[in-house]
């Protein structure tokens, strides 16, 4: 018999000495995005709204207990929810625009050897 606990899937989890670490979650996937249970823990009180990146594409929800960043280019969403990893947004946001930015002047364009000559 399975007891229900309301703790995310172990994916999502760090273990450190046998105390769970909740850090950063990402999702990749269209449709996904933070659960209820997450949202009712770490996205709640005031938020600041950010907007950056080309065509302001690039969304920060800044609350005391989290940072989440939504990537409308992409799909890309991911929530940060300790002060340590916090910080960690604003390195996510540079690689993110790195990326945008290579992929829009196609340096980062696949090219077969045939073309490569």
């Amino acid at each position: 018999m399975r007891r229900e606990t309301g703790i995310p899937p172990a994916s999502s989890l760090r273990y450190n000495r046998g105390a769970i670490i909740r850090g950063v979650f990402r999702y990749d996937i269209n449709y996904a995005a933070p659960t209820k249970e997450q949202r009712d823990r770490y996205m709640k009180g005031d938020c600041e709204e950010h907007l950056v990146g080309p065509d302001n594409q690039i969304m920060l929800l800044v609350y005391d207990g989290a940072v989440y960043l939504k990537d409308d280019i992409d799909g890309t969403k991911i929530l940060f929810t300790r002060v340590k990893d916090k910080g960690k947004v604003y390195d996510e946001v540079k690689l993110l625009l790195d990326h945008h930015a290579h992929k829009e002047d196609g340096s980062w364009s696949f090219v077969t050897e045939r073309e490569s000559g």
